[in-house]
């Protein structure tokens, strides 16, 4: 009588004989109107150094995406390549056209969303709001080595309690002498747990709403990285705890005094949301095409089924119509005549095209689309991060809708 393997043993796996290889990551270019056909040689620069950096390091951050881990030296490489400013000017930074900042944020998205959103919260939100609202001194200060990221910075608005309702924030900033007291807590905040400086919003002894520049070396400063995240895994995020933090006077952002300055940092990233979805669902729809190139099914690819074709011409629409707001919003932008509700209708009509480009293409890849190794999941996961953040959906639904009547929902 034979005795029954033991539970744990290891068993003999087979080897196959050939494993189907699929390179659907290759860049297509999809511009099916010419959109980009015009674009300025100044802003190409810009874009063939963030495609780079998008190819040189994909391998790497796919495997952080699989492990949860932020690789900061690849933030650190977006500065070196001059790649985070996302359009502010100031002091020593590089001149960079709303244009050029948009097809960064495509075109890094295009390659991982997590990285899409350092873009988004060192330049678009941290160094926007010094650049914004800083004093002469800050911005000598924090301008360049956050471009540079020779320093980290992250944004802290959202709390626990308040996140579509950030006007209700509750943090206080009260002033004791020659120092100002901070107290609250803060969820979601890019780089808080891991970066150098962060900007606080918080309400000061009159109730208005300022922002304050705080080293996250500071007594009080209790950041915790939040983690079982399914969406946007190679970037840290962190709940931040304010217990008695001491700043001195000189910390506030002078040129903040109600929520409307910290609305104006919100406004001027929303567009870049908008453009990000774009580098996503570009991702999805380029993998979906050449999957369908490469992919045999019944003797013969399956570029050549008919509801192939009907879905790659559904992607492609979509596509195309997120690219004609992209770059009319920025001609907008670039002239000083965009709207901050025009913004919010373009990250409105980009997040929800994307989600449904996202669905399509991973159908159409089955069983492979949900694999990282094909990349289209992983955007997938990160496409409903950017649909929530910078306002959600419904938040802009609201807004264009008071745009639209005069009346509002909100109240």
């Amino acid at each position: 009588m034979t005795s029954a393997p033991a539970l744990n043993s290891e068993r003999p796996t087979a080897k196959p004989t050939k494993t189907p290889d699929y390179d659907v990551s290759v860049p297509l270019d999809t511009d099916y109107y010419a959109v980009f056909a015009g674009i300025p040689a100044a802003d190409r620069a810009f874009w063939a150094r963030a495609r780079g950096f998008a190819e040189e390091s994909l391998d790497e951050l796919t495997e952080a995406w699989d492990k949860g881990e932020y690789p900061l030296h690849l933030a650190r490489r977006l500065g070196e390549l001059d790649l985070l400013t996302d359009g502010c000017e100031g002091p020593g930074l590089t001149p960079m056209s709303p244009l050029a900042a948009g097809l960064i944020n495509m075109e890094i998205s295009r390659g991982d969303g997590s990285m899409g959103t350092v873009v988004a919260v060192q330049g678009g939100l941290a160094l926007r709001s010094i650049a914004l609202f800083g004093s002469d001194a800050q911005k000598a200060a924090w301008l360049v080595p956050l471009a540079r990221a020779e320093k980290l910075g992250a944004f802290a608005l959202t709390e626990p309690e308040h996140g579509s309702d950030s006007v209700g924030l509750e943090t206080t900033a009260h002033r004791d002498g020659d120092d100002w007291v901070i107290n609250g807590e803060k969820m979601w905040i890019g780089n808080g747990s891991v970066g150098d400086v962060t900007v606080v919003w918080a309400r000061d002894d009159d109730g208005n709403v300022r922002g304050f520049l705080v080293d996250q070396s500071t007594p009080g400063y209790l950041a915790e990285t939040m983690t079982g995240k399914g969406s946007l895994r190679a970037i840290h995020q962190a709940r931040i705890v304010f217990d008695n933090v001491r700043v001195p006077l000189d910390s506030v952002l002078p040129g903040t005094h109600t929520f409307k300055d910290t609305a104006a940092v919100l406004y001027a990233t929303r567009l870049g949301v908008a453009w990000s979805a774009l580098g996503h669902a570009t991702a999805i729809f380029e993998a979906a095409l050449n999957y369908s190139t490469q992919r045999i099914q019944f003797g013969k690819p399956l570029a050549g089924f008919q509801l192939v074709q009907e879905r790659l011409t559904v992607m492609l629409s979509r596509l195309t119509s997120m690219q004609l707001h992209c770059m009319h919003l920025a001609t907008l932008d670039a002239a000083g005549t965009l709207r901050p509700i025009q913004a919010s209708l373009a990250k409105y009509h980009n997040t929800r095209a994307a989600r449904e480009i996202a669905a399509l293409g991973r159908d159409m890849l089955g069983g492979n689309g949900i694999l990282l190794e094909n990349h289209v999941i992983r955007h997938m996961a990160d496409i409903e991060a950017i649909h929530t953040y910078e306002g959600t959906e419904s938040v802009q639904a609201l807004l264009i809708g008071r745009d639209l009547t005069g009346v509002s929902a909100f109240k």
